[in-house]
């Protein structure tokens, strides 16, 4: 023990015990270091010829898929940089809805790059500064080189739809896959002031596995995942009027505590006799309104469905209130929340509500609406695994669909933009003084990854590939890019590989600014770690459930 007045004698404990920091160059590099991992899990899957990864959860629930999204999602990051790069794909997907992986792939090269930047002393700040003028001039470039196209042409964006599933593992049936997405989309499109407006929610995926791809159909109306309630009642209807309901057929239950007072079994007859006559009153309302389909997002009484079979209606329960929006949209109909108000106005009309059998389920097809702002498209598949990428995929394509509509400006693909803006970007960075050249450099031979990985990805020399795409783009073909399928470098655009300008700008976006907050950071504190509860002895808490110890 040291004598009183020596300022060693009490340690000065700032942090929580436990808890680890790690600054400067340390921090810098280990958080450079998880993102970039983040990125090359992904970089295998890009393109055409990427493959694709089997994640498996702590279920051992399988998922077989090559969208860097889902890749990241399902993979568990703890690490908090590489989290980032989740994020850079969550933003990316619902942004833009395509281009996850390359954005990820593009994240991790920035970073990449800055860390060899950050070798030769340039600073953090520096580089940051230098990759924003670098992000913003190839934002101008991209939207210099975009092919206008004309929104209500289908060709161009066909082509761009079936680009975003090349890489996927429904790449044989894209053609056919890209013709329901662009159809699906057109049809919920809204035109204000000769511009497209889409909402890709209105397109409703619903999938069932069996028979295969090409079996799956675009349904002018809604598929519900749900059967007729009452063996009772009709299984299909034509011409269906139909009442949606956003209330009960039921005898609603008093809230608080009621004792009904009965001496007679005359009265108890007289009483339940009420409630019948409360149920068909209700019927009768739905009856005079001329309905022939009720759709009810509530429950339906088992008396009050032994009326509407006795009517000849057709009805369907529980419907999530989504689909509820779906179906007011698709067949012009008012979603009704009180029977009292019910007018025929409200109805909603479709050519034809039928129950059908796919697979081992039933489901209730609402079609042949007259003019429907909302449509389903129903996946087959062989198997789940194929049925759950082939929604992932046509999220995808519907998204892709959508970005042109909205801004139909597109680029060719196969790493020819991004060559082109690497080319300008490096005649811009010698305008520039001092080390933010170094910075913008760097952006530019990054975006170069992009046709690196492809030719990587196909099994090709990626620098014999890359010397002759410079030699080319320097030569004025801007879109000259790598056509993997034959291995040779050709123009994209007569190629017929198209993406949609708003994919990637977005991709330059999220890449910059998520490179960016990594590299800000030069200082990482975490916090100790909780410690678990002791268990308590013997093992298994109450009643056998692991962990439910120690509750009376």
């Amino acid at each position: 023990m040291s004598a009183p007045g020596t300022s060693s004698a009490i340690p000065v404990l700032i942090l929580k015990e436990g808890s680890s920091r790690s600054k400067g160059r340390e921090a810098q590099h280990t958080n450079i270091m998880a993102a970039k991992i983040g990125a090359e899990t992904v970089k295998s899957a890009l393109g055409p010829k990427g493959m694709d990864k089997m994640l498996v959860d702590s279920f051992g629930d399988v998922t077989i898929t090559s969208d860097g999204r889902t890749i990241l999602d399902e993979m568990d990051i703890q690490h908090p940089a590489a989290k980032m790069m989740v994020e850079v794909a969550k933003t990316q997907d619902n942004e833009a809805g395509d281009g996850t992986t390359t954005a990820v792939v593009v994240s991790g090269e920035l970073l990449s790059k800055a860390e060899e930047l950050i070798g030769k002393n340039v600073h953090p700040t520096v580089i940051i500064d230098g990759y924003k003028k670098a992000s913003e001039k190839a934002l101008n470039l991209l939207e210099k080189i975009a092919i206008p196209v004309d929104a209500d042409s289908q060709e161009y964006i066909k082509k761009a739809a079936m680009t975003c599933m090349a890489s996927k593992l429904v790449a044989g049936q894209r053609e056919y896959l890209a013709d329901l997405a662009v159809k699906a989309i057109f049809q919920v499109a809204k035109k204000e002031d000769g511009k497209y407006k889409v909402d890709v929610d209105d397109v409703k995926v619903e999938k069932k596995p069996g028979e295969s791809l090409t079996d799956t159909k675009l349904i002018n109306g809604i598929v519900l995942d749900k059967e007729v309630v009452h063996s009772g009642m009709p299984k299909r209807i034509e011409n269906a009027k139909i009442v949606l309901l956003d209330c009960p057929l039921e005898i609603e239950k008093t809230e608080f505590d009621a004792k009904i007072h009965i001496e007679k079994p005359e009265e108890m007859e007289a009483f339940l006799k009420e409630e019948e006559t409360m149920l068909k009153e209700m019927v009768d309302k739905l009856v005079a309104a001329g309905a022939n389909v009720v759709l009810c997002q509530k429950g339906i009484d088992d008396m009050a469905q032994h009326f509407l079979a006795r009517n000849g209606i057709l009805a369907v329960r529980r419907i999530k209130k989504s689909d509820m929006e779906k179906l007011a949209k698709a067949t012009g109909g008012k979603i009704v929340t009180n029977l009292e108000d019910l007018s025929p106005a409200d109805l909603g009309y479709a050519g034809l509500v039928e129950e059908r059998k796919i697979g081992d389920d039933k489901m209730t097809f609402v079609e042949e609406c007259k003019h429907p702002h909302a449509v389903t498209i129903l996946i087959r598949g062989g198997t789940e695994r194929i049925v759950d990428e082939a929604e992932r995929s046509l999220h995808d394509a519907l998204c892709v669909v959508r970005d042109i509509v909205e801004e139909p400006k597109v680029l060719a693909g196969g790493g020819a933009p991004e060559l082109e803006i690497a080319r300008e970007l490096k005649k811009y960075a010698e305008t520039l003084p001092g080390r933010e050249q170094l910075a913008v450099k760097s952006f530019a031979e990054a975006l170069e990854t992009v046709p690196v990985t492809l030719a990587e990805n196909a099994g090709l020399d990626p620098i014999d590939i890359i010397s002759e795409l410079r030699a080319r783009h320097e030569k004025g073909e801007i879109w000259a890019g790598i056509e993997v399928h034959t291995g040779k470098v050709q123009d994209m655009k007569s190629a017929g590989v198209f993406e949609p300008l708003a994919v990637k700008k977005q991709i330059i976006k999220s890449a910059t600014e998520a490179a960016s907050m990594i590299l800000k950071i030069d200082d990482v504190i975490a916090a100790g770690k909780m410690k678990a509860p002791p268990t308590p002895p013997g093992g298994g808490g109450a009643g056998g459930y692991p962990g439910a110890g120690g509750y009376p």
